[in-house]
């Protein structure tokens, strides 16, 4: 696997789709930070970490409104190829503010909104809504 923050968000968003409960993945800090984000901005419920045997797994639970999930798409800005920075006056709105956009910044993982309010510009990871 080349790309892990990738790697995370496709198997949210696919396990979405399959109308899961849960969704298990290898624990990392930053995956965590990303699914904290997702948490706060009520795209997912609790996240666990669990250990088993020598290796960390996070656990996410996936909240539905109805028979449909909180999140319907993902755009994944930033690859292993292509990566891109932003200052804080042009990270962008997603759908007008009904979605959100999580960057990576020298405070650490935060949505565009927290950033642009702390005027801290930084790698944006993706668009979530």
């Amino acid at each position: 696997m080349t790309d892990p923050i990738s790697d995370l968000l496709i198997r949210i968003k696919n396990a979405y789709y399959a109308h899961h409960s849960k969704v298990s993945l290898p624990y990392s800090r930053v995956k965590s930070a990303i699914a904290e984000v997702l948490m706060r901005y009520g795209y997912v419920g609790k996240i666990d970490v669990k250990e088993n045997k020598n290796r960390k797994i996070l656990v996410i639970d996936l909240l539905y409104q109805g028979k449909i999930g909180k999140i319907t798409n993902v755009e994944i800005v930033s690859k292993p190829g292509r990566r891109v920075y932003l200052p804080y006056t042009k990270i962008p709105k997603v759908l007008g503010g009904l979605g959100i956009s999580v960057l990576s910044t020298s405070h650490g993982v935060m949505s565009g909104q927290d950033a642009r309010k702390k005027k801290i510009g930084g790698e944006l990871i993706c668009k979530v809504w």
